[in-house]
């Protein structure tokens, strides 16, 4: 089986978490599994991603540089060095900063999109998604002796295991750093992260106005959720881009998901049809979302949710 190299980029003093769930499916493979950690790399960073089957963590640390350049510069030094014979990135920023620059260094080609991984001694094959998400094609890496694939988020569940403390390997950025960050700027946030929710309520284009968008606030406060939205809503300028679920937004998989006033356009479906329970509410009854709904209400979000949420509170 292939050595297996998983990007993991930290943030907040934790690694991502698309990060661990790709080290949980490398270690199916069998072979070494190994992570190149962008970051501080603080011992309990360092010993999460051990957990989660790393036995060796590859340290970069840019600094203040913008990181896609010279890391993509490092690894493809590393992988000259080592030869894996697989590296996963997540569907994320810096990922797919890094791995296109890196494919670039190495004239390799890459997968990305992908929902499914399989190794074995006839290669490498990738279950991607295309057409938007609802079609899956199988591809397999010819002639490429390291592939790189790039992995949709929660296509994996992340699940730490018997794994001990890893090696940890330094590694030096070649030359000029290029682009220096000058600042830094995070929106201020309660409750639990979009990606990372159990329960999320989502509102699209039938919310009606920005304004109306504290009543989905409250309803995810009550219940330990998040808020999450559409495309539109965004666009609109209703609610920042850090909430937009969809295609190119944020993928979830929450336990449960509650679409209020969401048409069900292809788009926001590859983003959450994943999902536990989808509950929609909508005053259109030939909406899409029902579709793929499990608990479909026909109506007006603004006469359903004020009783559910007044409910809610009640019980408490």
């Amino acid at each position: 089986m292939p050595t297996t190299w998983v990007f993991s980029e930290e943030t907040n003093g934790t690694p991502s978490s698309l990060s661990l769930e790709m080290l949980t499916k490398a270690r199916s493979f069998d072979g070494d599994v190994a992570a190149i950690l962008v970051g501080t790399a603080s011992e309990d960073v360092v010993a999460t991603l051990g957990a989660h089957g790393a036995s060796t963590v590859f340290h970069i640390d840019p600094g203040d540089a913008l990181p896609g350049a010279p890391v993509a510069a490092a690894l493809a030094d590393l992988v000259e060095e080592h030869g894996p014979g697989l590296v996963l990135f997540g569907l994320a920023y810096t990922d797919r900063d890094v791995v296109g620059r890196l494919a670039a260094r190495l004239g390799v080609p890459v997968l990305s999109n992908a929902v499914d991984i399989e190794v074995d001694d006839d290669g490498v094959r990738v279950v991607n998604e295309i057409n938007g998400g609802m079609t899956l094609v199988e591809s397999t890496f010819t002639d490429a002796a390291t592939r790189l694939v790039v992995v949709r988020p929660k296509s994996f569940a992340a699940e730490s295991g018997d794994g001990g403390t890893p090696d940890v390997v330094e590694v030096s950025l070649p030359g000029d750093g290029g682009a220096t960050i000058t600042g830094r700027h995070e929106e201020s946030a309660s409750g639990p992260k979009l990606e990372d929710a159990s329960i999320i309520v989502a509102g699209g284009r039938g919310m009606g106005a920005a304004e109306n968008f504290e009543l989905l606030e409250d309803l995810a406060s009550t219940l330990g959720g998040a808020v999450g939205a559409t495309r539109a809503v965004v666009d609109s300028g209703w609610v920042p881009y850090s909430l937009q679920v969809g295609q190119t937004g944020k993928t979830v998989k929450p336990d449960v998901y509650i679409a209020a006033g969401i048409s069900g356009a292809m788009q926001h479906l590859v983003g959450m049809k994943d999902s536990g329970t989808i509950i929609a509410v909508n005053k259109d009854e030939d909406a899409p979302i029902f579709g793929v709904a499990d608990l479909g209400i026909v109506g007006d979000v603004h006469k359903v949710l004020p009783p559910l949420l007044e409910a809610l509170e009640a019980r408490d």
